[in-house]
């Protein structure tokens, strides 16, 4: 099976200066574990989880004030829709995060996460 099988194909971007309460809210209404951060001036993307927000909110910064900007990974790991399902669970094994952005040569086309590598898996075990 291939990270194009597995992934969610709509994908949850907001801007820089989102507040990660706004973050929060928004990720929460569409039940997902990250959003894209997309920073138009910059020319990039980068990935903000529940785990940043979590940290962010365990170091006291005001999910009010703080900007998703200032707690974005801008060092992704991106995956191809092509990937086999083990290639992103080894590269999230051995990055030790949970959510992939999957490119194609337009940008941003999904997020897999180790949710859906399992939901994959799991059908595929039993029928065995």
């Amino acid at each position: 099976m291939f990270v194009r099988d597995a992934m969610t194909t709509t994908i949850l971007t907001i801007g820089p200066a989102h507040t990660l309460r706004q973050a929060a809210r928004l990720m929460s209404a569409r039940r997902v574990g990250s959003a894209v951060v997309q920073d138009g001036d910059a020319g990039g993307f980068g990935i903000l989880t529940e785990r940043d927000i979590l940290d962010a909110i365990g170091m006291d910064r005001n999910p009010d004030l703080e900007t998703a900007d200032a707690h974005t990974t801008r060092d992704v790991v991106y995956a191809a829709p092509t990937w086999t399902l083990e290639e992103a669970a080894e590269a999230m094994t051995r990055g030790g995060f949970r959510h992939l952005v999957v490119l194609d040569d337009l940008g941003p086309v999904g997020i897999v996460s180790v949710r859906d590598i399992v939901r994959c898996w799991v059908p595929a075990r039993l029928a065995a």
